[in-house]
């Protein structure tokens, strides 16, 4: 008669405390989504802390085999994941944020350089807190450092993280840094050349473009000067470096406005072609 009433009870009140203890003496839900009550998760969460840490304890033992310590460390780092999936779902509950104190509880640990209270109280020491950590977030606890491949990984991390000093960034400074040998290889040089004969080319072609329009303009003006005497005179303006001086350099208006009238007809013979 009483399991009869027990089970009547249980299947009346689905949030009574003997329906919730049933549930709770069941395995754990596969999704923590799937949990509705707060004191169900914070069972569950206890639960998988109990596990991870008879896990740690178990994979000190060195004499267990590389397999087994492999696959036990690998457990150990699937629970941690679920138990991150309990504490979001403990957080949605309207419970406590263990995320976040883990988080500040194992960051505390890493700086004092000792064991951190994981879990609320429930994980403490640095074997289950501050496992070795690897590359997306994997942690490899006990045994598990000692394995072969894994001392090399950390040793490499080690390496990464050296905090270089500042005689070592200037160890590697040298003349070549300030470009004070950058023309002793003659690589610069050959290439200034080339440059330097480009610019007298153009150099040229714009004497002769200007010796061109200069007499288009005196023959517009109704100007019969003699040709050689026109290349003797401008030939005057040219200085001693080769370059052009400023009275030639400079063109005048009815020069501008003969040029620009050309260029529209240009324009205009192109567009209506």
């Amino acid at each position: 008669m009483l399991n009869k009433w027990v089970k009547m009870k249980q299947e009346g009140d689905p949030n009574s405390a003997l329906s919730r203890n049933a549930a709770r003496a069941k395995k754990r839900p596969f999704l923590a989504s799937q949990c509705e009550h707060l004191a169900d998760a914070e069972h569950f969460r206890r639960q998988i802390i109990r596990e991870i840490s008879t896990g740690v304890n178990k994979i000190q033992n060195v004499g267990m085999g590389e397999h087994a310590i492999r696959d036990l460390n690998d457990n150990i780092n699937k629970l941690i994941r679920e138990k991150w999936h309990w504490n979001r779902r403990i957080k949605e509950l309207n419970g406590k944020d263990y995320n976040k104190l883990e988080r500040k509880a194992m960051l505390l640990a890493e700086q004092e350089g000792s064991g951190a209270n994981i879990g609320g109280g429930d994980i403490a020491g640095e074997e289950a807190g501050l496992g070795l950590k690897g590359s997306g977030g994997y942690r490899y606890f006990g045994a598990a450092k000692e394995l072969p491949g894994v001392k090399e990984l950390f040793a490499r991390q080690a390496a990464k993280l050296t905090k270089r000093k500042r005689g070592d960034i200037y160890k590697y400074i040298t003349p070549d840094y300030y470009g004070l040998r950058d023309e002793e290889d003659g690589v610069l040089l050959e290439l200034e050349g080339e440059m330097a004969k480009e610019r007298k080319k153009k150099l040229e072609e714009c004497r002769e473009e200007y010796r061109e329009l200069k007499k288009q303009k005196k023959e517009v003006d109704g100007k019969t000067d003699d040709v050689d005497s026109e290349e003797s005179s401008d030939e005057g303006v040219i200085d001693v470096e080769g370059g052009i001086s400023a009275q030639a350099a400079v063109a005048s208006q009815d020069m501008v406005a003969q040029v620009l009238l050309q260029k529209k007809k240009e324009a205009l013979l192109s567009r209506f072609s």
